[in-house]
């Protein structure tokens, strides 16, 4: 019979466990041994200990997924066609180089040795065709696992770091705390999102695109166009590993939850970084439209000057960059690119010239008015202490009034030079202006 003076032992089953009473805890309970303990409380904090936990595993596979969207291998639907198109055209390069050396044969070794270039180069394009799927689902995998490594292996990693915190740090039963860091891995986790879904389509994008230029080499054997494809490709999928940056820094933050929060909101900055730098094309624009959806959300100036530690100003250039933090246009940098494939196959492309957006060149404008107003001041200035007449005024003769020039436009004199004695008929007319009709 249960004893009245414990209200606890009215309760039946697993929620016996969660009555702080002082009795001893059932075999298996989670509820509290010692007397007076709150229950409740300490359900609360290892649903939210158990929260950032889930958050932490999230980021890491956003970040860096061990599987990708890019198809596996060459059988794969997807890459099916692509394969078939490369496979073609690099045959049919092929085909019309021994057409070429068949028809220029008098001219001896150096067709011969085209010849022998385009044959091997065909081969190594066509075996690279259905070799890049798997080869490239091998990279993610070993990215994935350096990743997990360098991040969430042992108590001097970030991740670990973190989740040792949540149980042992100074300030692990701070609620203050605890919910900076969840705070800290939400947002964390919005922009490992983004981070996850331009490097998944830009990786797919890029293996479909692998057949295309490798074409290429059949001509041959121009790298050119294979090594620019590589450079993206490598760089989108080895970007989780400028977090590098804040790993020597774990250790001075270690037993603080409060300050796991600030290295997670560098890691936020970073990861903008990540796809401002190593998102190709687009990477800019997307940093830049998230940055511009903080900044028309929040007034708050920390939050604002982290997006523009992640996402710096910019000015986008429609050709080649003549000036420093100047990037492309999404479809200029794709025409570069396309001109150094196109380049491979012999086929030259009109060079651009190169100059602002309109959105740019206004917003260049606009920054640099003070400047521009200073500089011309500064040269009205230095005019006048040179003793020359200001240039909005022209020079009048004696005894008139200077008018000042509006519009662009010049306006006559008041009175016209006078003709010279000397003048014989025949001779040049004075070109300083107009000769007024002789009158009585």
């Amino acid at each position: 019979m249960p004893d009245k003076d414990n209200p606890c032992d009215l309760i039946k089953g697993p929620a016996r466990a969660y009555c702080g009473d002082g009795s001893p805890v059932p075999d298996g309970g989670d509820g509290p041994s010692e007397p007076g303990g709150g229950g409740l409380t300490d359900g609360a904090a290892d649903s939210v200990k158990g929260l950032a936990n889930d958050l932490i595993t999230q980021l890491e596979d956003l970040v860096a997924p061990k599987g990708s969207w890019a198809p596996k291998n060459a059988d794969s639907t997807l890459y099916q066609p692509f394969l078939w198109l490369g496979q073609h055209l690099a045959v049919a390069i092929f085909v019309c180089v021994v057409v070429v050396c068949a028809l220029t044969a008098w001219q001896g070794a150096p067709r011969l040795k085209q010849m022998g270039a385009s044959t091997g180069w065909t081969l190594a394009a066509v075996v690279a065709m259905g070799a890049i799927p798997g080869a490239v689902m091998l990279l993610n995998k070993a990215v994935s696992a350096a990743f997990e490594t360098a991040f969430n292996s042992n108590e001097s990693t970030l991740f670990k770091v973190i989740r040792t915190d949540l149980e042992k740090g100074a300030d692990a039963n701070n609620p203050l705390a605890m919910l900076l860091i969840v705070s800290a891995l939400v947002v964390a986790l919005a922009i490992a999102s983004l981070v996850f879904l331009t490097r998944q389509l830009g990786i797919l994008v890029f293996v479909c695109m692998a057949p295309l230029v490798l074409a290429s080499l059949a001509r041959g054997g121009d790298t050119t166009a294979v090594k620019t494809w590589a450079m993206r490709l490598l760089g989108l999928m080895f970007a989780p590993f400028a977090l590098l940056l804040v790993a020597p820094f774990v250790a001075l933050v270690k037993g603080s939850i409060v300050m796991d929060g600030v290295l997670l909101v560098a890691a936020d900055v970073l990861m903008l970084r990540m796809i401002f730098h190593g998102v190709p094309y687009i990477g800019p624009r997307v940093a830049g439209a998230a940055r511009t959806m903080v900044e028309r959300h929040t007034t708050n100036p920390l939050a604002r000057g982290i997006v523009r530690a992640g996402v710096p100003n910019v000015c986008e250039h429609e050709n080649s960059p003549r000036h420093p933090r100047t990037v492309d246009t999404p479809g200029r940098a794709m025409t570069q690119d396309r001109g150094v494939l196109l380049g491979a196959y012999g086929i030259r492309q009109r060079e651009r010239s190169g100059r602002l957006t309109t959105e740019s060149a206004v917003a260049q404008a606009t920054r640099e008015t003070a400047r521009t107003a200073q500089i011309s001041q500064a040269r009205r200035q230095a005019r006048a202490d040179a003793g020359f007449p200001d240039a909005r005024y022209r020079t009048s003769p004696a005894g008139t009034t200077p008018a000042p020039r509006t519009g662009g436009t010049r306006q006559a004199t008041p009175t016209a030079a006078p003709v010279s004695p000397s003048r014989q008929p025949g001779t040049a007319p004075n070109r300083q202006g107009p000769t007024p009709p002789n009158t009585p």
